[in-house]
């Protein structure tokens, strides 16, 4: 088995962004694609909530959404085209997510030094069956590099849509 990490972080608000989104904004765009990711990033079919609960742990409040997401066939990252997550949310700025396998993804809004804000997913694959070091690690490495970036750019253009009114979640 190997374990693919990488990250991907892109600005929120680059010169030609309009409307400039607040940390407010974001932050309910990522509660929004917690319960519709197939809103958000492409290679997502479908995404249905299972369970919402609230986790008390460590005197913080963590909401915890459990849910079953479905990846387009053709690049499905799993081992299986459909996978159940779950989902911890640490507001302002962190959602955590964890699929049986062990994988982990994390979706991080940060403040650079001038203010400005910056998303980044972190992601940690496990692939059974891939040996590190192999030609197909690197080729799934390649993949789920560009992957990365598009969900993170997907995610950034969905929450600006959502605040320019294109788009409703209910």
């Amino acid at each position: 088995m190997v374990t693919i990490n990488l990250a991907y972080t892109a600005p929120i608000n680059p010169p030609s962004a309009s409307p400039a989104l607040t940390l407010a904004q974001v932050w309910e765009g990522l509660v929004h694609k917690v319960r519709r990711a197939d809103l958000f990033v492409p290679v997502i079919t479908s995404c249905q909530v299972l369970k919402e609960e609230t986790n008390n742990s460590n005197r913080q409040e963590v909401d915890v959404i459990t849910r079953r997401v479905t990846f387009r066939a053709s690049t499905a990252l799993t081992a299986s085209e459909t996978v159940v997550e779950v989902c911890h949310l640490y507001p302002p700025c962190r959602v955590d997510f964890k699929q049986e396998d062990g994988t982990l993804i994390g979706n991080y809004v940060s403040e650079g030094p001038d203010g400005e804000l910056y998303m980044t997913y972190m992601f940690e694959w496990r692939i059974p069956g891939v040996m590190a070091g192999s030609e197909e690690a690197k080729a799934l490495e390649d993949k789920y590099r560009k992957v990365a970036r598009m969900a993170v750019e997907g995610s950034i253009n969905t929450i600006r849509a959502i605040a320019r009114g294109e788009i409703t979640i209910h």
